[in-house]
């Protein structure tokens, strides 16, 4: 699929934005949520299948994508999430991690080229930027590579590693709605000055932005991303905030 571009207009507000930051800050921080963001899939998701698929984990659930989603939608999509890191406990990081790396190299991931251009200005300008997500930290690394960051970059739900093994006690901050806020000010000690993402999971996270806020979106009417993509795009234009919509809503 051909994405939509940035506009010419949305490329100079960032340029003279970036500009003025920099002048009062020589390393600041810009933030951006991943899946649906960064790339026109879920990640988290996508491992979670590919550990199904590969049937490398033999603690799960029958039917474990339906016990999973069930779960994600009944309300409060947090303990789903969590769970999603969880599963790996009794696992060496080194080989959740290798797994991880096999699932996004057999996706090949689209991801949206202008965000990619966006990332590669902000970090030839000296901007510290972080992938923030509710999707688990490991499943994302990969794809953050592919954009020219490190591992160290991204915050996204994890679990306790002990001697090398994955464990299911929580570690850190849940990075969902106002977690995503907390997670990076935490890390960072410093707001970001740039924030982006696609849904409502990332509101706090705009909201958390010092400067520019950039709401996108692929998501076609039919899709279940829509709506909440839609909500904040509403909220993007009572918050004056920038919206870019990477697909049309007739885009197959």
């Amino acid at each position: 699929m051909k994405y939509k571009t940035f506009s010419p207009e949305l490329w100079q507000l960032i340029d003279r934005t970036l500009d003025e930051v920099l002048k009062a800050n020589p390393s600041p921080v810009a933030s951006f949520d991943a899946d649906g963001t960064l790339w026109d899939t879920d990640l988290g998701e996508n491992f979670f299948r590919w550990q199904i698929r590969n049937q490398v984990l033999t603690n799960l659930p029958q039917d474990p994508w339906h016990y999973y989603r069930s779960w994600k939608e009944s309300g409060d999509p947090r303990p789903a999430y969590l769970w999603l890191a969880q599963i790996n406990q009794g696992q060496t990081l080194s080989q959740v991690q290798e797994w991880a790396n096999q699932a996004v190299q057999e996706l090949n991931p689209p991801v949206f080229d202008d965000q990619r251009k966006l990332i590669e200005k902000f970090l030839n300008s000296g901007v510290q930027v972080y992938v923030v997500t509710a999707s688990v930290k490991w499943a994302v690394e990969p794809g953050a590579r592919l954009l020219g960051l490190k591992n160290e970059h991204v915050l996204g739900v994890e679990t306790k590693v002990t001697q090398g093994r994955v464990t299911a006690e929580a570690s850190g901050y849940m990075t969902y709605r106002e977690g995503k806020a907390e997670a990076i000010l935490k890390h960072t000690q410093q707001k970001p000055f740039f924030a982006s993402g696609n849904t409502m999971g990332d509101f706090e996270l705009l909201k958390s932005a010092t400067h520019l806020s950039l709401a996108v979106g692929a998501a076609i009417p039919s899709h279940e991303l829509w709506k909440t993509e839609s909500q904040l795009r509403d909220e993007a234009q009572k918050n004056h905030w920038q919206i870019h919509r990477f697909t049309t809503d007739q885009s197959q």
